[in-house]
């Protein structure tokens, strides 16, 4: 299983209490970007910060940390109790913060979590202080581990920061250039791939238009932004469908699709989480999105979607994923326990007695052999190509 030590967390907030007294003053940046990560909204690491607030996150500040820093002033650079500021002799700078950009970006509603990291990562070159290119890299990597660390449940997170750091870093010139000309063609580098994955989306949508013929039904589980959109360009190019939704408790997401839907005067039904087989003979195809792309060509999503890929295979109905190229993640999952736990909170609305135990799993791992195609901004795959765009996402 991939799981991975809560402990960085707690080793950061270490280093800001017991800083190094090695002299090494030149890169503010350096001594205040992983403050990220004492920002982290998830203490309990078996819950998924993606279902916890997504409120602002506040690092904790202690008197003996405060004790140091007054008695570090004047005499070297320091973190002061304003938790965003570097105090040099009498003059104050403000200091670039990842994760306070990254939640600037996240603010947008229709942007991804994982588009809000890659913008963050961009802004994070632009702001580094640094002299070489492997003191940039280097603090470049330190902002994408603290943006990982921020919630390591989340695949598309963890995925888009590495494709970042692949996509930005792979390119021979810049050992041949001075050291100004390789920092932008880095800073170029970095807001073309912020443009190609705010772009996806659209890209999905229309790739998957062919598939989406007038008198279809379509059934939907969880809400996508990316299945949105292709629903809204069929809507658009006056196509004639229909939507299913499921209920998709315990958030309800299929309520909210079903809204978008009637918004559109497209006719939707809503229909609950155990009535998929009663209706999957009125269905044409399931359309849903995903979390994470894997290796072998499936894809792991809001719980459920296993149970409606195995409804849809049985009676040969199409099972379509529409997931934008930056949720390729390199894991390879053998069985749904295979997978670092994503939990939520469950209200059923009435007391469970305590001896009842609750499975709070917010997502299934889908095989691939239950899948149709998928729509991607690479193209319209099958499972099987997964496996060869990630080694070329990845090379």
């Amino acid at each position: 299983m991939w799981w991975r030590s809560p402990s960085f967390i707690l080793d950061k907030q270490q280093h800001l209490q017991h800083p190094d007294d090695n002299g090494d003053e030149d890169s503010s940046y350096s001594t205040l970007t992983m403050t990220g990560a004492a920002q982290n909204p998830n203490p309990n690491s078996n819950i998924s910060a993606y279902y916890q607030t997504r409120a602002a996150h506040h690092g904790v500040v202690t008197s003996d940390w405060l004790a140091q820093a007054q008695a570090a002033v004047g005499a070297r650079e320091e973190g002061s109790d304003d938790g965003g500021e570097v105090e040099v002799g009498q003059k104050k700078k403000k200091v670039f913060d990842v994760i306070d950009e990254f939640n600037n970006w996240r603010k947008q509603p229709d942007l991804a979590e994982a588009v809000a990291a890659i913008r963050a990562l961009a802004s994070v070159i632009r702001s580094i202080e640094a002299s070489t290119m492997m003191e940039l890299e280097v603090e470049l990597k330190k902002a994408s581990d603290c943006l990982k660390s921020w919630d390591r449940t989340s695949i598309s997170l963890t995925a888009g920061c590495d494709l970042f750091m692949r996509y930005v870093t792979r390119t021979s010139a810049l050992e041949y250039e001075n050291f100004s000309s390789a920092k932008a063609r880095l800073i170029e580098r970095a807001e073309k791939f912020g443009e190609i994955s705010h772009k996806a989306r659209k890209i999905i949508a229309m790739l998957s238009q062919d598939f989406i013929f007038d008198g279809c039904t379509i059934l939907v589980h969880g809400f996508s932004r990316v299945v949105l959109e292709v629903l809204k360009l069929a809507a658009a190019n006056k196509k004639l469908f229909r939507v299913f939704c499921t209920e998709g408790r315990p958030d309800r997401t299929g309520l909210r699709v079903s809204n978008e839907m009637a918004k559109l005067d497209v006719p939707v039904r809503l229909i609950l989480d155990s009535a998929v087989a009663y209706t999957m003979d009125e269905v044409d195809m399931v359309l849903v999105g995903a979390d994470g792309v894997v290796e072998s060509g499936g894809i792991i999503n809001v719980i459920g979607t296993y149970q409606i890929a195995l409804v849809a295979h049985s009676m040969n109905k199409p099972v379509y994923v529409a997931a934008e190229s930056y949720k390729f993640a390199r894991l390879y999952p053998l069985d749904q326990k295979d997978m670092v736990p994503a939990l939520r909170p469950i209200d059923f609305g009435v007391p469970i007695p305590s001896k009842v135990e609750v499975e709070t799993s917010a997502r299934d791992y889908t095989p691939p052999q239950y899948l149709s195609l998928l729509f991607t901004d690479l193209g319209v795959l099958t499972p099987s190509v997964v496996s060869d765009e990630l080694i070329q996402l990845y090379l």
